[in-house]
């Protein structure tokens, strides 16, 4: 079958290649992709910042169709549609594992980074991971179901309440995830971006969310201040990974508000201004992936249509065709672009 493979490690060293199909072990389903999505981690893996155990097949956003079940699966059969959390393997043993927090278990494997991932024709995955898609999610909307389940596990985070006044740093796809989730939670949502994001913000104001904001030609702070009577935001949600947008994040906020931490930086260490966390008693979190709880209802919300993800698809291509979904991504032309393996 053929694979979009990262061969080494370092910048580029991507390449479509010829591989050994697949079978499905005891307690693995074997799938048929249909669509798998580009994320930000193949990104960073293709550039050379993230480390993967190469040779692997990257990707781990994906839908498909299940064409074989191994010894020991009883809840799928073949032809079931599907997707799959990330999890290819985790210890079973530590703390995190025994509360399926599998994103937190330091011995866990995921697909498109350890083990090979969805930019392929097939793959296979034990079938704790999977997922059977409801009726009203086709195989194109479910292809980022993975990014709804971060952006579901982001909006838990914050524990959202309806009245809430929630700013969205950074209008890429998952922060154009978290504001439809956080509208839902009955959130009032501010999403803001740079002029480059234009067409990202247009979508977000397509998508129902309240504001979509400009901030190099609009008065950010003004306008929060403006909509919570002085008090400053209830939810900061940080989803862009850009260094300044922490502290913006923090000053935007108001007392005893809480900020989320979900884009990951370029670099180690990031100047926080602690005095503002202090003095206003902010709570900070952290949200890293998604775990087994994020995934059904996000798949709910998909299904009922609380969440758009189709709408949020501005380019597809062959797996052959990465250098052009790649330089789409970097000049700012997409929003979110998937891959078709070439079957």
């Amino acid at each position: 079958m053929r694979a979009l493979v990262k061969q080494e490690l370092g910048y580029g060293n991507l390449a479509v290649v010829e591989r050994k199909e697949p079978e499905a072990g005891p307690d693995q389903v074997k799938i048929k992709v249909k669509y798998a999505a580009i994320c930000g981690t193949d990104l960073h893996t293709y550039e050379g910042k993230y480390k993967v155990a190469v040779p692997v097949a990257l990707g781990h956003e994906f839908s498909g169709e299940i064409v074989a079940v191994g010894a020991g699966v009883t809840e799928f059969q073949p032809g079931d549609r599907v997707t799959a959390e990330t999890t290819a393997s985790a210890c079973g043993e530590c703390h995190y594992c025994q509360t399926q927090q599998y994103n937190l278990c330091s011995r866990r494997r995921g697909i498109g980074t350890q083990v090979d991932g969805a930019f392929a024709e097939y793959l296979v995955i034990r079938k704790e991971s999977v997922h059977k898609l409801p009726e009203h999610v086709d195989y194109l909307a479910a292809s980022m179901t993975e990014a709804v389940a971060c952006a579901h596990h982001i909006a838990n985070k914050a524990g959202v309440k309806p009245g809430d006044v929630a700013v969205v740093l950074g209008p890429g796809p998952i922060g154009l995830l978290t504001a439809q989730i956080a509208r839902k939670l009955g959130a009032k949502v501010i999403i803001t971006g740079l002029s480059k994001d234009k067409i990202r913000l247009e979508k977000a104001l397509e998508l129902g969310i309240e504001q979509a904001l400009d901030i190099e030609r609009q008065d950010l702070k003004k306008i929060v201040t403006e909509a919570t009577s002085g008090y400053g935001a209830d939810v900061i949600f940080e989803c862009t990974g850009a260094p300044p947008s922490v502290n913006t994040g923090l000053e935007l906020l108001r007392k005893q508000g809480t900020y989320v931490q979900a884009g990951v930086f370029p670099v180690a260490e990031i100047a926080a201004d602690f005095e503002k966390i202090i003095q206003k008693e902010i709570r900070v979190v952290g949200s890293r992936s998604q775990n087994p709880f994020d995934w059904e209802p996000s798949l709910q919300l998909m299904n009922e249509g609380s969440v758009k993800t189709k709408e949020l698809v501005s380019h597809q291509f062959t797996l052959g065709e990465w250098d052009k979904a790649y330089t789409a991504i970097k000049a700012g032309k997409a929003i979110k672009v998937v891959l078709v393996p070439e079957q």
